[in-house]
């Protein structure tokens, strides 16, 4: 049987600007290391230098540079008491500023000479010369990398202050793989994902599973086509959401997008293509509202073919990287083999006829 369409279709910036205008970012939450693993950083707490003191980086002799100055192999210096020897990582004893290998010191019973010069800072870790003093562990509205976790587990922070979007995901029966795509992107993006299962294809059944008192996104996946099986939308208006069904996206454009209460909603196509291109240009942004991210990171390369795009629809084109320059590899639907493929997206406004070979375009990464 032949999908029905939506008797109209809103355009994707119109229903972008209508769904963003209603969001704040959510309160920032504390969260052990592993737990904000993902998450977007809220910028806080700030570390403590590290190291806390100056330390020996090598093993060896701890001196003064400046009671040095002469010694050498040729003119060894004698020591009055023999020296502080440090392991890399021990604290610098006061008034010691330099650390000499162990063949730069020569020791017999209770007398020392020492046969080499010194520098101040030589073979010493500065205090704060790996972090400095209140540094952020992660920049504010940047996600928790590796990184970001290395610098806060050296500076002994167990916790970190993060943004963590609850979701919660809603499958229709059929949409299954669809479903566990779109919870592990979520996932991805740092969100804290719960997934539910309609209890069948029914309006009631869907209904009875929108439940938005614990959650601060609402996502639906299946059943928002126009088939005799497809009723989220219906159950969505049953339960006095305000949305448009609809939109002006290729491929996506049976996803519906509005409000259930004052959580953002949207209803996601069951098929993988048309429910990932809608996760990129409607949910997206809403992820990154709710968390107050910086603006995501595009790389520009020429365009190794020809992309053509009907006006009057947004378009998403999956591309991946071949010699420096981004290849086309779907436009409009989108096969399982060019999703797998794709190493970024490129959206085309529908005021857009697309774009010609060799002109460089701006592409978001599938994966950062």
């Amino acid at each position: 049987m032949t999908q029905r369409l939506p008797p109209s279709l809103t355009p994707l910036d119109t229903a972008l600007t209508a769904l963003l205008k209603t969001v704040d970012p959510i309160a920032p939450v504390e969260l052990s290391l592993t737990e904000a693993a993902g998450c977007i950083s809220a910028g806080m707490p700030l570390l403590p230098a590290h190291p806390p003191r100056d330390i020996a980086a090598v093993d060896g002799w701890a001196l003064s540079a400046n009671d040095l100055v002469g010694a050498s192999s040729y003119s060894p210096l004698p020591l009055a008491e023999l020296p502080a020897w440090v392991d890399a990582g021990d604290v610098m004893p006061a008034g010691c500023d330099c650390v000499l290998d162990i063949d730069a010191v020569e020791v017999s019973g209770p007398l020392a000479q020492v046969l080499a010069e010194g520098v101040p800072g030589q073979g010493v870790g500065r205090r704060g010369s790996d972090i400095a003093e209140s540094s952020p562990a992660a920049a504010a509205g940047y996600p928790v990398g590796a990184a970001a976790l290395l610098l806060a587990r050296a500076a002994g922070s167990d916790k970190l202050s993060v943004r963590r979007p609850r979701l919660r995901i809603v499958n229709v029966p059929g949409a299954t793989v669809t479903m566990q795509m779109i919870a592990d992107l979520a996932r991805a993006a740092g969100l804290d994902v719960s997934t539910h299962e309609a209890g069948s294809r029914d309006v009631t059944s869907i209904a009875e599973a929108l439940d938005v008192t614990a959650c601060d996104l609402l996502l639906t996946v299946g059943g928002s086509g126009g088939g005799r099986g497809d009723a989220t939308v219906m159950a969505l208006a049953q339960r006095g959401a305000e949305f448009v069904h609809g939109l002006a996206l290729q491929p996506g454009r049976t996803a519906a997008a509005g409000q259930l209460g004052k959580v953002p909603a949207a209803a996601l196509p069951g098929a993988p293509g048309p429910a990932l291109a809608a996760w990129l240009a409607l949910v997206l942004p809403l992820v990154d509202r709710l968390s107050a991210r910086q603006p995501r990171r595009t790389v520009t390369l020429p365009l190794a073919r020809k992309i053509a795009s009907s006006v009057g629809i947004a378009e998403i084109a999956l591309l991946a990287e071949e010699h420096k320059a981004w290849m086309p590899l779907a436009v409009g639907e989108w096969p399982l083999h060019a999703i797998a493929r794709a190493d970024a997206w490129l959206l085309i406004p529908a005021s857009h006829e697309g774009f010609a070979a060799g002109e460089r375009v701006d592409a978001y990464l599938m994966r950062e």
